[in-house]
């Protein structure tokens, strides 16, 4: 890339600065994603990020600083980034309603932790979710799990929320789900502005949650305390 792309490129992304924005539903993947297995991955990511510490004047010759380039790797790749690993997904077969149970289920408070594409670093908060069954039903974990797989990946709050409303209506093959997410963005509370206190929520009605009524009946239990 000569010197002009590059002075080009780099004003593009200053001026897009902190905006949030996706281009489309699925999480951007180049085609040889999944050429390298997991050992093969990690060794290059260390010796990249080996690369960074060097760069940035530190001595990973330190006993203590010796070992972070392959722990910083399998961290990505086995842990907070395990979800862009397809064989990952956990799964989702339904089940039959055998109690012709036909209102709302709701899973609500689940603990999710993501990171910001833009800046890699994470977004803690947490997610409510809810389907109407038409004939199946999925278990509860099954629903964490759908969360906790999308989440660990590089991610736009917006992308996260429209992937979990899309995959839960896939496997219960019901249009009638609803995802909210409400979560705090390191990339904004320790750098650029600051701002601590404030969250970010994003939200997917579909089908009966676009009804004013069946909305607020999901926010109504979002909001109900539970004495545990």
């Amino acid at each position: 890339m000569s010197r002009d792309e590059t002075t080009i490129l780099k004003e593009t992304f200053e001026a897009q600065g902190d905006d949030h924005f996706s281009e489309g539903l699925q999480t951007p993947m180049h085609e040889d994603a999944f050429l390298m297995n997991n050992e093969e991955k990690m060794e290059q990511i260390a010796r990249h990020f080996e690369k960074i510490m060097h760069t940035l004047g530190l001595d990973t010759q330190n006993e203590s600083l010796r070992g972070t380039p392959h722990r910083v790797a399998k961290m990505y790749v086995e842990e907070i980034f395990g979800g862009l690993n397809p064989m990952e997904a956990p799964d989702t077969r339904t089940f039959a309603n055998p109690y012709d149970y036909g209102h709302l289920v709701v899973e609500k408070n689940i603990r999710l932790v993501s990171f910001c594409e833009h800046h890699f670093l994470p977004f803690i908060g947490k997610a409510h979710v809810a389907y109407i069954a038409d004939g199946e039903v999925i278990g509860l974990s099954k629903i964490n799990r759908l969360v906790d797989y999308y989440a660990r990946r590089p991610q736009v709050q917006e992308r996260l929320t429209l992937q979990i409303a899309e995959a839960l209506e896939n496997a219960l093959k019901t249009k009638d789900v609803a995802v909210v997410i409400d979560s705090k963005h390191l990339c904004v509370s320790t750098r650029g502005i600051k701002d601590e206190s404030s969250s970010t929520v994003t939200a997917d009605y579909r089908g009966a949650f676009k009804e004013a009524e069946t909305q607020q009946r999901f926010i109504d239990y979002i909001r109900m305390e539970t004495d545990l």
